[in-house]
């Protein structure tokens, strides 16, 4: 017997799946299928669409494709896969039995400001709506099986370990993070928000066994990847709360965070709910050291702020005030700000923003305003800023309800989000950070875009033409509003060319060429240049330097 996933990607609040992340999707669904001794294959959307493979299926007695996004996204590693893909597919390969799963079962869209349409096609044999998993566990063995489903850890403790060797199948393997699951849905128990697809898709909130968490992720070690991202929880900061009366634990956070860092190469998390943070104040501090002991930098803490207009966040039943989402952005800033040896702060709180939500008007965008410019005021770092348009699924309170769209305050809003954001990026990556290990993702003329692994990595544009996948280290000499650019780090200035000259502070392309004409160049203070250029050849890390600072 033999099967193949198929991984369109998917992209929840909670989780990642788009390359270089690997959803828990895809390797639960291999170990449910590995348990009974099929054999599985596994390819990337990305994979059938660059080789033509879209009819090289008909051999394998299971054709699995998982996929669906429930917030919208711009991707750099990949692209989703859409409906006319899946029909293509799944038309075109009628030999094997045909599942599709993940979170697109519950509603198709690839854009904000849109609701989601159902799927129906004739060429779809089972239309999983519950866990991926479960199903595939319970099918090649029973016929006792149910559509909608749902696993339980129980279940996930015998899978989770055998998936982690369709690990090793993937094109960027070992280059790869990996979601972890340590809870599914959420905990809260007075409501959930307007649009969360989060109690659709994994019901009431359970936490995983510490001790499987760690299995997992021995074996995921095993097989080679040692990226880790705590991507599957609505809350990450709540883990464990079930095991002490709802309070943070203190003690398990402790254990897990000790292990991982035994096997991890990176480790990041992602969501964390502000209300929580601020309700268990000195507890989650606590917490946060912990995190802050262990993990890599350039982790990321993503809270559903959502709006900072005090009556949208009540119409839509989001769990936070304004002033809360202050206050929380400033806990973690007290813990999480402190910079590693490259100068990368090891832990900040991002934000999301939506817009489209019930009771939204013109003057929310202003109140938006105002609470950001509050935040760059107290001189407070936040790592990214996700401001999106949101998406309205089947089953959720906003479904039902069609809000007045602002579109031409979106996109204003988006204009001032550009000038804001290169404030702030200027604030966290400053000239002369250093960023190690940026995976090239994509090449524009003369600069190579890459990102190192973890939560939300940013954009970096190195001067120079490098190969797809390669590894560079580079130094930051320049921001935009998405992105900065960086040298390859070390930088010598007697072997920099025009282009990595003309891109630091200060040096046009006559001082440039200048410079290159009286190399090799022992003191800069032997060369005409402006003070600006000195002092940003200065501050360039790691760089040959000259002269007295």
């Amino acid at each position: 017997m033999k099967a193949v996933i198929i991984d369109g990607y998917v992209d929840e609040p909670a989780i990642l799946g788009v390359p270089p992340y690997v959803s828990t999707y895809i390797r639960y669904a291999a170990g449910a299928l590995y348990y009974h001794g099929i054999d599985v294959d596994y390819f990337t959307i990305d994979q059938v669409r660059e080789n033509n493979m879209w009819q090289s299926f008909n051999h394998y007695e299971y054709l699995i494709i998982i996929g669906g996004v429930t917030v919208p996204g711009h991707y750099l590693g990949g692209t989703p896969i859409s409906l006319n893909e899946i029909n293509k597919i799944f038309s075109l390969n009628k030999e094997p039995l045909r599942v599709l799963g993940g979170p697109i079962v519950k509603g198709y869209t690839l854009t904000g400001g849109r609701r989601a349409i159902k799927i129906e096609s004739n060429e779809i044999d089972y239309l999983v709506e519950g866990d991926i998993e479960k199903f595939l566990f319970t099918y090649p063995v029973s016929d006792d099986f149910k559509l909608n489903d749902k696993s339980d850890y129980n279940l996930i403790s015998k899978i989770a370990p055998l998936g982690a060797e369709i690990l090793k199948k993937h094109p960027r393997y070992p280059d790869i993070i990996v979601e972890m699951d340590v809870s599914r849905g959420c905990e809260r128990k007075n409501g959930f928000c307007s649009f969360c697809t989060e109690p659709l898709i994994n019901g009431k909130y359970r936490e995983r066994p510490l001790k499987d968490t760690l299995e997992e992720a021995k074996a995921i070690y095993n097989a080679g990847v040692k990226n880790f991202r705590f991507g599957r929880a609505a809350n990450f900061l709540a883990y464990g709360s079930l095991l002490n009366n709802g309070d943070p634990n203190i003690e398990l956070f402790n254990e897990l965070y000790q292990e991982m860092a035994k096997i991890s190469d990176v480790l990041h998390t992602d969501n964390a709910n502000p209300a929580y943070i601020v309700k268990h104040k000195n507890k989650i501090k606590k917490l946060l050291e912990i995190i802050v002991k262990y993990n890599t930098a350039g982790d990321i803490l993503s809270f559903g702020v959502e709006s900072f207009d005090k009556n949208v966040t009540l119409k839509n039943k989001i769990d936070i005030l304004p002033e809360d989402s202050l206050e929380a952005i400033r806990i973690v800033n007290e813990i999480g700000s402190i910079r590693d040896k490259n100068g990368i702060p090891k832990l900040l709180p991002g934000i999301n923003l939506l817009y489209g939500l019930i009771g939204e008007t013109k003057e929310t965008f202003e109140i938006n305003k105002e609470y950001l410019e509050k935040i760059m005021d107290e001189n407070l770092l936040v790592r990214r800023i996700n401001v999106r348009q949101v998406m309205a699924f089947p089953g959720t309170l906003l479904y039902n309800i069609k809000p007045k769209q602002h579109k031409k305050d979106f996109i204003k809003f988006k204009e001032y989000m550009e000038q804001y954001n290169h404030e702030m990026i200027k604030k966290v990556f400053p000239i002369g950070t250093i960023l190690r290990n940026l995976i090239i993702e994509e090449v524009k003329g003369n600069i190579s875009f890459g990102r190192q692994l973890g939560t939300y990595p940013i954009k970096t544009g190195i001067i120079g033409k490098y190969n797809l996948l390669d590894k560079i280290d580079g130094v930051v000499v320049d921001h935009g509003s998405r992105s900065i650019t960086a040298l390859k780090y070390p930088f010598d200035i007697n072997k920099a060319t025009v282009d990595e000259l003309i891109s630091i502070n200060g040096i046009g392309k006559k001082t440039a060429e200048s410079i290159i004409l009286k190399r090799p160049i022992n003191d800069l203070n032997d060369l005409d240049i402006t003070e600006e250029a000195k002092k940003s050849l200065y501050i360039i890390k790691g760089g040959m330097f000259y002269g007295k600072d």
